[in-house]
């Protein structure tokens, strides 16, 4: 579980999207670009509908793009002319829940490891089960999804992409829809296993508060064709708890971040933009 900081390292490089939905040119990217460093944990804000989830699913190899490069520790895994290739060093939490519901959680979390021969049955058995222990989710190993709140349903996916090892977890607002209460948890969950694995993340979301408690740089995204309008680095010290959400540096950090994003929705919504992507 334990992963180098040398590793991980994604460069978007220009890139550009263009769907045609019944005919109509529609461009979800243009130009847009970042340069995300190994073990860095990577936050993505912007409009409903501007274009994240499309670059997401271009790192992750499900989507194609229709100008520029993205590499991943300078190995280029998308451009125009590459075919489609997600691979299992980048791993995707999705926004719904995507545990099997006839497995248990243990069976859900060794499955991607044996079915791809990087284990054995027993070796993954054994990694689950030191991997629920060390987060205090020991006792879960018979249960069934439906039997599980949905917070340790998110949890237990989580745990189930860390296990193959990936370069790069990427997560599309796996925290939706969560009450308050059990956000909070999750997102202390998630700082306790960035900073035990360095695993770089590639992280979206809508909540500034929780863009900034996460992440070691928020990318604030245009209204679409999606860019980057803003780059916040955000200088709060690791380990954090929610104490620091109080401090004079992270409400400065929110004011700056909440300034571009407001501009931005204001644009969307003036232009009735929808949900594409």
């Amino acid at each position: 579980m334990e992963a180098t900081k040398t590793q991980g390292s994604i460069s978007i490089r220009n890139v550009r999207k263009v769907y045609d939905p019944e005919g109509v040119h529609v461009v979800a990217l243009d130009g847009c670009s970042m340069e995300i460093g190994a073990g860095e944990f990577a936050v993505i804000v912007g409009p409903s509908g501007c274009g994240k989830t499309t670059l997401l699913n271009a790192i992750a190899g499900f989507d194609t793009i229709t100008e520029g490069e993205i590499y991943l520790d300078g190995e280029l895994i998308a451009s125009p002319q590459k075919r489609l290739n997600p691979g299992a060093d980048r791993v995707v939490v999705f926004q719904q829940g995507a545990l099997f519901p006839w497995k248990t959680v243990l069976e859900n979390i060794t499955y991607g490891p044996v079915i791809q021969g990087k284990m054995s049955k027993n070796l993954a058995e054994a990694q689950a089960r030191d991997m629920l222990k060390r987060l205090g989710l020991a006792g879960l190993e018979d249960k069934y999804p439906e039997e599980l709140s949905t917070g340790y349903q998110r949890r237990v996916e989580i745990i189930r992409a860390l296990i193959n090892e990936p370069k790069v977890l990427l997560l599309d607002e796996p925290f939706r829809g969560l009450d308050a209460v059990s956000k909070s948890v999750m997102h202390e969950f998630l700082l306790e296993l960035f900073d035990t694995t360095h695993r770089t993340m590639f992280f979206i979301t809508h909540d500034l508060d929780e863009a900034i408690f996460l992440g070691d740089v928020v990318y604030v995204m245009t209204t679409r064709p999606a860019k980057v309008k803003k780059v916040i680095r955000v200088d709060l010290p690791r380990p954090r708890d929610h104490r620091i959400l109080g401090t004079e540096k992270y409400l400065e950090l929110k004011r700056d971040c909440l300034e571009a994003v407001h501009e931005e929705a204001l644009k969307a919504f003036i232009a009735g933009e929808r949900e594409l992507a």
